[in-house]
């Protein structure tokens, strides 16, 4: 996988999400380089990490990760978050902390999950990808930023740079869209060793707050904020998530 790494602190790997890459989250790194050494991942099949002979899995991806890179605060944006689930579940040892942008251990309903979307808008971006790629990526970063009070900035950003690395394999999308509606991670939240922040967009059309709530109040040493944004908070309030992050790392510390 492609990692690029840069500043100077305590290790921080961010991980994105779902057809995009790394490079996405510019407007926190900008704010997190100069208190974190961070490792920018992008996942296999998009940004620059190059595809796999395999489908995209969260198991391998953490693993893979875990291996490669030193022990850390693992940060994940939505399918990103899923990844440092896993890796906090599987490789407690190379997670100090875990930070949940907009991530869900599940994101579609069920009985027993209110808290989701339904599976049918997953399949419909899977069709939709096949029928015309372009248009559904554009209408995924619409359901990104719809409800954010700063939704049509937050748009235009997420459109000008979703492929400035390159586009994605259409398999490696379906695969990603697969994960998202067939995971269920609920089982790893009361299971991490590591403290964790969950970070919610409170109109976030994706992953509904509460089900950011039931994470961090089910992990060992969870703790939840709230922003007024999408499903892409780290976009319009990327200071505010960033002194949150200082400081859960400065309570890890400590």
């Amino acid at each position: 996988m492609h990692i690029e790494t840069l500043g100077q602190g305590p290790d921080l790997i961010m991980i994105h999400g779902w057809a995009m890459h790394s490079g996405i989250f510019a407007p926190l790194t900008r704010q997190l380089a100069t208190q974190f050494r961070l490792h920018l991942v992008d996942l296999p099949g998009h940004g620059l990490s190059p595809e796999r002979s395999g489908p995209l899995q969260l198991d391998d991806c953490a693993q893979r990760l875990a291996a490669q890179l030193p022990r850390a605060i693992w940060l994940g944006w939505s399918l990103g978050g899923q990844v440092c689930l896993r890796a906090g579940l599987l490789q407690p040892a190379a997670v100090r902390g875990l930070v949940m942008i907009a991530s869900s251990p599940r994101f579609v309903l069920a009985e027993d999950w209110p808290h989701g979307v339904a599976a049918e808008v997953f399949r419909q971006f899977g069709t939709g990808l096949r029928e015309d790629y372009h248009r559904t990526i554009e209408r995924f970063l619409a359901l990104e930023a719809h409800g954010s009070e700063k939704a049509q900035s937050e748009l235009r950003e997420l459109k000008a740079h979703v492929f400035d690395r390159g586009e994605p394999a259409l398999h490696v999308l379906c695969d990603g869209l697969d994960i998202l509606d067939t995971a269920d991670l609920r089982e790893c939240v009361p299971q991490l060793a590591a403290p964790s922040l969950w970070l919610a967009g409170r109109r976030d059309r994706l992953i509904p707050p509460a089900a950011m709530q039931w994470g961090a109040e089910h992990s060992p040493q969870g703790r939840y904020r709230e922003y007024s944004a999408g499903h892409a908070p780290f976009i319009g309030h990327a200071q505010a998530m960033a002194e949150a992050i200082a400081e859960f790392a400065a309570e890890l510390a400590a």
